[in-house]
């Protein structure tokens, strides 16, 4: 069920962290690291140089800033996101299909754009998540963010090829911290997932490559 185009693998947040720090820890966690994220704090913290940054380092970058706005100024915001070199960026899929399509309208070549369902600190999910992803591949966008437990769901109902990112993966028996929602490398894989966003399991550990590596081979065992 893994998208051809984006075999199951880790996307590291690199959130909570200065853009000295998230370099360094990038290049710490070693050359099995293809993709990070610079979400909110980082973006805010470090600006658009951290993304292009990232890339001149030989980095995919999702950018995860969760656009929700006007169709006009989401369009311009999207726009702008790919004169950074991002390679993934979202949009909240509560914007609505205006909204959604101008994002679509304003995609760059290189970039793709995904929405997001629902944040996994909600414990909504389930029929909204599907319909969310339903109207976000009739507006044109390229996937969506939802928990593990729905990737299944939203792969049957959009297809294969529709990219699901998997944020809430936390390693077996890790703290779930303010997520509602959390799920194994394993159990994500297993569901169909794409990319598996993994944050402070990997970032806060005392050996954050140890456990990214970890993380790794259990996606392989899949």
């Amino acid at each position: 069920m893994t998208n051809e185009n984006f075999p199951a693998e880790i996307i590291v947040a690199l959130d909570c962290l200065t853009g000295e720090e998230s370099l360094r820890l990038a290049e710490d966690l070693g050359p099995g690291l293809s993709w990070v994220k610079v979400g909110l704090e980082l973006f805010t913290r470090e600006g658009p140089s951290i993304v292009r940054t990232l890339k001149a380092e030989g980095y995919h970058v999702f950018l995860d800033l969760k656009f929700h706005d006007i169709p006009a100024t989401v369009s311009g915001a999207v726009r702008a996101a790919g004169e950074t070199g991002a390679d993934l960026v979202n949009v909240h899929a509560a914007g609505g299909e205006a909204m959604l399509r101008s994002a679509c309208d304003a995609r760059p070549p290189h970039a793709r754009v995904i929405a997001v369902t629902v944040l996994t600190s909600e414990r909504a999910g389930g029929e909204v998540v599907v319909e969310r992803a339903l109207l976000a591949r009739e507006c044109g966008l390229d996937g969506v963010v939802c928990a593990a437990a729905e990737a299944a769901a939203v792969k049957r109902a959009c297809g294969a090829g529709f990219l699901c990112v998997t944020p809430g993966i936390r390693p077996a028996g890790g703290a779930r911290d303010d997520q509602a929602r959390v799920a194994t490398p394993a159990e994500a894989a297993a569901g169909g997932a794409d990319l598996l966003v993994v944050g402070r399991a990997i970032t806060r550990a005392p050996d954050p490559r140890a456990v990214f590596e970890r993380m790794q081979e259990e996606i392989r065992e899949v």
